[in-house]
């Protein structure tokens, strides 16, 4: 029997829809992106086909929605030549050096460096100008002691993080969830998110940098970023500290929410990585198709493992770098399998309900 490298589960009603009609690019109104670093390489060959010929004639707006590395890779969409930038991102990302032991200003510079590289200014306006897609990503605005750098920072994470592990809304005390999104958007849970304080900011010529390195600020690693124009005066960091991969309402979305993830499980918040029983599921996200590689894809790649931040102190340049590059390669193998299943209508057959 032949080995499959990608797992398919919907939520109940997406899992009938595409049982009875299959799946197009018309049926997908949000396209998903979690947090993780470097996790994101093996997901390079199905942003490169969803960014590329999937995506290429659909008819209405496709919202995406993303934090941290998620929002970075969806950058590349309403660029000129999505396929192109999407893969200078995996080049830049993946081939990033630092000194021997580097402190926050070094990698918040390299991170500067990439993205003004990724995403100059022609490509903002290009972003900003058209209307296919709705970009949407997240920052958080940081409030008390979390809105310090060093040791008081370190403080106010501790805090937090006691905090969410007896009640995920109680993040709200520390961090108000910023919704960076198109102003054309028009994402239905835009206006409707509970869970947290949460602020919607529309994306400008001025912003959208600023905003996009603010949701990949991890703490204790990156600076904050100051006073995002048109956002509230504060400290910005990743937005996957709230929506590390999200447990927001999703059920008024028009259309297949589209989530190829990197891992079996979606992780609400940041802190919640080691709370096992806080996790997001089909049977809250009804209209979900959820896509992930299986163990035999991981067994496949080096290490047994998908790359991670951790990559970087326990491999030299070289090795890193070439991994990575192994990982995106193999990443291709899921994307080609999906192809195969949709050209040959069986996409629904390999799809299990999610619960």
């Amino acid at each position: 029997m032949t080995q499959s490298f990608v797992s398919i589960r919907a939520g109940k009603n997406a899992l009938s829809h595409i049982q009875n009609n299959g799946l197009s690019a018309d049926d997908v109104g949000l396209l998903m992106g979690a947090s993780g670093g470097p996790k994101w390489f093996v997901l390079q060959g199905i942003d490169e086909w969803l960014f590329g010929e999937f995506f290429a004639n659909k008819k209405q707006p496709l919202n995406t929605l993303g934090t941290s590395a998620g929002a970075w890779r969806f950058a590349s969409l309403g660029q000129s030549d999505p396929v192109a930038a999407s893969r200078l991102f995996a080049e830049l990302y993946s081939h990033q050096t630092y000194s021997a032991k580097p402190d926050q200003r070094e990698i918040t510079s390299e991170a500067e460096k990439l993205l003004h590289k990724y995403v100059p200014e022609a490509a903002v306006k290009d972003i900003l100008s058209q209307t296919r897609v709705h970009h949407h990503f997240i920052a958080v605005r940081c409030l008390r002691s979390t809105a310090h750098e060093g040791r008081r920072q370190a403080l106010g994470l501790l805090s937090s993080a006691l905090a969410n592990s007896v009640n995920r809304r109680w993040l709200g005390r520390y961090y108000e969830r910023v919704v960076f999104h198109h102003p054309a958007s028009n994402l239905a849970i835009s206006k409707d998110w509970t869970d947290l304080p949460t602020r919607h900011v529309a994306l400008t010529e001025n912003n959208f940098q600023p905003a996009l390195l603010a949701t990949g600020s991890i703490p204790m690693v990156l600076e904050g970023v100051r006073d995002i124009p048109g956002a509230p005066q504060g400290i910005y960091r990743d937005g996957g500290i709230t929506d590390y991969h999200f447990d927001i309402d999703l059920s008024r979305v028009e259309g297949i929410t589209l989530y190829p993830h990197f891992h079996h499980e979606a992780i609400p918040g940041w802190f919640d990585k080691r709370l096992k029983w806080r996790r997001s599921t089909g049977r809250e996200w009804p209209n979900t198709v959820f896509m992930s590689p299986t163990e035999a894809f991981l067994n496949k790649l080096p290490y047994q493992k998908i790359p991670d931040r951790n990559d970087f102190a326990q491999l030299d340049a070289p090795q890193r770098i070439e991994y990575w590059q192994k990982a995106i390669d193999a990443g291709r193998w899921m994307a080609d399998e999906l192809q195969t299943l949709l050209a040959n209508g069986r996409f629904a057959e390999r799809a299990q309900l999610w619960e």
